[in-house]
């Protein structure tokens, strides 16, 4: 355990950052003579970076497949990511170095391996088996573009189709081609003259293994047999493309998909014509008329049942002249037909059976649909075909996310308190039966503490999410759009040109899990305070105005007083100078102003960009609405977005700022206690000498919505509108207020900014970037700590505001709460983004916190008596009276962090983060009983720092910033937690923890489980004695080499996977896995026999060789007269 002493100083101390090496200088200042030893106790080796678990829906799905046996679940994305589903809890994410789309997935039925086959050309066999899945071996095709895979049930042979419509053979065990090829030309009619399309199926007779189906995309089928090497029967109708074709499990029927909307129906023995048309959506014409054409069905599923009609499952084939009706699942049986309507279009569906034996009545009992961007299980056993609840967290998207928030080690009754409020939200009727996909097993839960993830969106809404043990469910949804007045047509949308998509979005989340307050800020320059109950309210909402120079705030508030009379706007008091102290200012209510309300000269004047409710707001159990607070426009001008947030429940205050100033509200009272510009925040010590400007001067051009979830689509510009007027691009996520460590000239994430101050340009619009409530020292000369309010800024200054608290009780709500500058001002380079303080031990203070209570139930007596005795809660350890040094507070920037001691404001510590990037997020942290700070840059780099020396402990390239979408959701939390958002509908969450990376394994779950296979169908007796029943093949009499000789070397190139021979034992078992152990053991004896062998023929050749040389030598010996002399 090494020891640092403050009084010492620290030289030499350099730490490697970004692209070049960040130079880092400890500066250590002595006040007095006490000495104070700190000891850190973390080091470099309590650091590792890794990738634990990512959720949410897959981004951009392109295919499924299900095992019927494990109950796996697999979906493959456009961008070479296979997403894993098991039960509840049990996920796994991979991804293709390719990064290539993932065109179609075989499960190798409980096996524990999986096919992909990719937009690459490309087959990849991936082993299940283990906790993190790995590529056996890979097969890439050179001459040909895969279109279609099939594997039959309990079959090492993989049949793959191809652009050229030939079918090629691939043994799954050592994913090799076979020497058996069914070229086009066969297939088709020698007659002929066009090569056929695509090959679009493959599949061979549920009753006779030596018939294989081979679909055309021309509107060809064969029906090829293995043995004869021919083609028995081709079907044709009416030249339709054919998208997909399904069997009947008796194999004498089968039924095609077309491209016009129809449906056929064929007897195996009857190519000629179809004996059923169906067209599903087709109108019926009289005199015998074809019906009318409609949408391609792109895919049809056949499944029996024993005891009813089959059922037809099929997507697409609507009408052109459908209107609403676009994305919808037809599901055939019997007489009835439903058409089930989906959110969004339809990526694939399977059908899940209570049998995997196609020969056999496949008795359906759901359907799966994968949406582009839901997954959706249908029952199919219960009338109306109710859906599953879904118990995935893949809800993250449902309106795009636009903050987010990570707290972990979080009060423990906190989840169950969430959760049950949550419970009460779910009103659809789902299925009553259990969810079908349920493989796989959970891992051991190695962390015991609570986590919580918030995230805000785009419409307005919160969710909080249950991410214990690297697992995620959706506790509580919050919608704070309610409150608004919704706009009924064009004319009466809201009065905002901040964003005219996304007006509810939220922007900044700041929460209390001990309190359990929360505030929010919207893009529309609104505030919202919540409080949490158990019990379901009803209030008014009752709106007051207050303006002030340069920043206009606009508050409303929650109050069950509803007979006092709306004032003039006009005799609302004005607001006190600064520096001479800030007495309360009581704000009377005031009716809501009209929204159309404008200025003499017919700008748009004093009204905010939301109208609040005025009727009664019935609130259910959760978050309810405390105080509501707006930013007005001002001469035509729109307010300022809020650029930072904070709140404090033992104060009972809420500041938050933008580019114009400070606002601090006290949401107990209902009044505005400061309101102030950035440079009156000053007073006479501004550095910048600036003068005073007008808000229609100054005022910088605000951004576009925060939503981001179609990427790599363009939308009109005319769509988000600056004030100005100015056209501005979708692309760009945040205002520029929002990310004041971005240069705004040219939004360039690499270019290096400079720190200067001198800058017109940037004094002109410095903006409050952090804040933080604490009780510390505040000047100097003070001899003990006290309530105040920490303020940085986009400029890297750091002023302090004193708060003087009434005694608690009922004198809080009667005096009022004094605020004043208290003129101490520190200086950092780049804009300041994070502020701590430590007590003398080094350990964390946390901000004073009122602990939550139910305030809807009435209190007794002897509670009323705590509460007026009641004082805001202080956790600073620091109680000395003398002047010494008791705190230090920890100050970070985007470019460097400083621990400065205080009172006496020294710096002790100084680390220059980097000088060719900037920081985007910065955290102090808890780890292993000890504290650091940790940072994610804009270059990648995820660096973690020790506290209070700032010690490099970690510097890892990890991620560039490709898009505002990480740069605004990534976050630090503790016992070395992150996560951001890797994709608009993922998750993506990682650990700097050693600990924790060595326990991931532990934690994970698996995905495959033993499982004995079903029994097979039974033949009966007529059929097993008459040959009625199943045929099976020896495809390895005809597939393997010595039967089709070797396939040409130029048509594939075999690539060996990580997994190793080790991993092709852990995949192999049941049919396959006798024959490939076998295999392996017999390479595994032939290697050692041939290897025996060699060494056996060296060592004879050497002792051959010696023997010759040693004969010789004596000869020589025995001849030479002058050798025997010497003798």
């Amino acid at each position: 355990m090494r020891k640092f002493n403050i009084r010492k100083v620290l030289d030499g101390l350099t730490a490697v950052s970004s692209s070049s090496s960040v130079s880092s200088s400890t500066q250590q200042q002595q006040s007095g003579n006490r000495e104070s030893d700190i000891q850190e106790t973390l080091q470099s080796e309590h650091f590792q970076l890794c990738k634990t678990v990512r959720h949410g829906f897959p981004y951009q799905p392109s295919a499924l497949a299900f095992d019927p046996v494990q109950k796996i679940l697999a979906i493959g994305t456009q961008t070479g990511a296979l997403r894993l589903f098991g039960r509840p809890g049990v996920e796994c994410y991979c991804q293709h170095d390719s990064g290539a789309s993932v065109i179609q997935l075989q499960f190798l039925t409980n096996e524990g391996a999986l096919v992909s086959a990719l937009a690459d050309d490309t087959l990849h066999l991936w082993n299940l088996r283990q906790k993190r899945p790995a590529i056996l071996h890979s097969l890439k095709f050179n001459r040909e573009r895969i279109t279609f895979c099939h594997l039959p049930f309990q079959s090492k042979w993989l049949y793959v189709g191809t652009e050229r419509g030939n079918v090629h053979i691939v043994n799954v065990e050592s994913f090799s081609l076979s020497g058996y090829v069914i070229m086009w030309n066969k297939a088709m009619e020698l007659s002929s003259k066009s090569r056929p399309a695509p090959v679009v199926h493959i599949s061979d007779n549920p009753m006779d293994e030596g018939k294989l189906l081979i679909g055309f995309e021309s509107g060809t089928v064969a029906l090829w047999d293995l043995k004869s090497k021919k083609a028995d029967y081709r079907y044709t109708h009416d030249d339709e493309a054919i998208h997909s074709v399904a069997w009947h499990h008796e194999g004498k029927q089968f039924i095609c998909s077309h491209s016009n909307g129809t449906l056929t129906l064929w007897n195996v023995k009857s190519p000629t014509k179809p004996f059923q048309t169906i067209t599903p959506h087709g109108k019926q014409l009289k005199d015998g008329k074809k019906p009318e054409s409609c949408k391609p069905i792109l895919k049809v599923e056949y499944k029996t049942t024993r005891a009813g009609e089959p059922f037809i499952i099929l997507s697409g084939g609507l009408a052109y002249d459908t209107g609403r009706r676009r994305h919808c699942l037809t599901v055939m049986h019997g007489k009835s037909t439903a058409v089930l309507e989906m959110d969004y279009s339809i990526v694939d569906f399977l059908t899940l059976c209570e049998t995997p034996y196609p020969n056999d009545f496949q008795e359906p009992y759901a359907v799966v649909v994968l949406l582009e961007k839901d997954l959706v299980l249908i029952d199919l056993a219960q009338n109306g075909y109710p859906i599953f609840e879904n118990p995935y967290p893949l809800s993250i998207h449902e309106s795009p996310v636009t903050c987010c928030e990570y707290f972990a080690d979080c009060p423990v009754d906190l989840i169950p308190s969430l959760y049950s409020v949550g419970a009460r939200q779910k009103r659809q009727a789902y299925s009553k039966k259990e969810w079908p996909i349920s493989g796989g097993n959970w891992g051991l839960v190695t962390q015991s503490y609570p986590e919580i993830i918030i995230t805000g969106h785009a419409d307005g809404s919160i969710k909080f999410w249950d991410a214990s043990a690297i697992t995620l469910q959706v506790l509580y949804k919050l919608k704070t759009a309610k409150v608004f007045e919704k706009s009924r047509n064009k004319d009466d949308r809201p009065s905002t040109d901040i964003v005219d998509e996304d007006p509810y979005a939220i922007q900044i989340i700041s929460w209390c899990p001990e309190s359990r307050m929360l505030c929010i800020a919207g893009v529309s320059a609104h505030v919202i305070i919540y409080r949490f109950s158990k019990q379901e309210v009803t209030t008014d909402v009752i709106p007051v105005i207050a303006f002030f120079i340069y920043l206009f705030i606009y508050v409303r508030l929650l109050s069950e007083i509803n007979d006092i009379e709306s004032p003039d706007a006009e005799l609302v008091p004005p607001l006190p100078t600064p520096g001479t102290g800030s007495n309360p200012q009581s704000i009377a209510p005031q009716s809501h102003p009209s929204t159309s309300s404008s200025s003499s000269d017919g700008l748009r004047d004093n009204v905010p960009c939301l109208k609040v409710k005025n009727s009664p707001l019935k609130q259910s159990a959760g978050y309810q609405i405390e105080l509501v607070i707006q930013l007005v426009w001002v001469s035509g001008e729109p307010p300022q977005q809020i650029t930072s947030l904070a709140v404090n429940s033992s104060y009972g205050l809420v500041v938050f700022g933008n580019c114009n100033g400070i606002a601090m509200v006290d949401y107990i009272q209902k009044t505005v206690l400061l309101n102030l510009s950035t440079i009156e925040l000053y007073g006479s010590n501004d550095p910048y000498r600036r003068e005073p400007r007008s808000p229609r001067k100054t005022r910088q051009p605000s951004g576009a919505g925060l939503c981001d979830i179609n990427e790599g689509t363009t939308v009109p510009e005319d769509r988000c509108k600056s004030p100005t007027s100015a056209k501005m691009s979708r692309k760009l996520s945040l205002p520029t207020e929002l990310k004041p460590d971005l240069d705004v000239r040219d939004n360039s994430f690499s270019r290096s900014r400079s720190s200067s101050v001198t800058s017109i340009d940037k004094e002109s619009r410095e903006a409050i970037s952090a804040l933080h409530f604490c009780e510390t020292f505040t000047r100097k000369a003070d001899t003990s700590p006290s309530p105040c309010l920490w303020v940085g800024t986009t400029l890297g200054t750091v002023l302090v505001i004193a708060l003087n608290l009434p005694p608690g009780g009922e004198q809080r709500l009667l005096q009022p709460v004094i605020v004043s500058p208290s003129g101490t001002i520190l200086r950092l380079k780049g804009a300041i983004l994070r502020m701590a303080f430590l007590d003398t031990a080094g350990t964390l203070v946390p901000p004073a916190y009122e602990p939550w209570r139910e305030h809807n139930v009435p209190e007794d007596k002897d509670e009323k008596d705590k509460l007026k005795k009641r004082r805001p809660v202080s956790v600073s350890p620091s109680s000395s009276k003398e002047i010494n040094e008791n705190q230090y507070a920890v100050i970070c920037s985007e470019k460097q962090a400083k621990v400065i001691s205080l009172p006496s404001q020294n710096c002790i510590y100084k680390q220059n983060i980097t000088e060719t990037s900037f920081v985007l997020r910065e955290d102090i942290v808890a780890l292993s009983n000890s504290i650091c700070l940790a940072c994610f840059c804009a270059n990648g780099h995820i660096m973690t720092f020790s506290l209070p020396s700032l010690r490099p402990l970690l510097d890892v390239y990890y991620l560039p910033l490709t898009n505002m979408r990480i740069a605004r959701t990534f976050c630090f939390t503790n016992n070395g937690q992150a996560l951001y958002l890797v994709s608009p509908t993922e998750i993506q969450r990682l650990t700097y923890s050693q600990e924790t990376c060595e326990n991931l394994q532990e934690m994970l779950g698996e995905l495959f489980t033993p499982v004995e296979t079903p029994e097979a169908p039974n033949r009966g007796f007529f059929k097993g004695l008459f040959g009625g029943g199943a045929q099976s093949l020896d495809r390895e009499d005809l597939f393997g080499e010595s039967a089709s000789g070797k396939a040409s070397r130029s048509l594939a190139q075999h690539i060996p996977g990580p997994g190793g021979i080790e991993g092709v034992k852990g995949a192999a078992s049941g049919v396959v896995s006798e024959l490939a152990r076998a295999r392996i053991a017999l390479d595994e004896r032939g290697q050692k026999l041939g290897e025996l062998e060699e060494r056996t023929a060296a060592m004879m050749y050497s002792a051959d060789s010696f023997s010759k040389h040693a004969h010789e030598v004596s000869l020589f010996r025995a001849s030479t007269w002058f050798y025997t002399r010497d003798e």
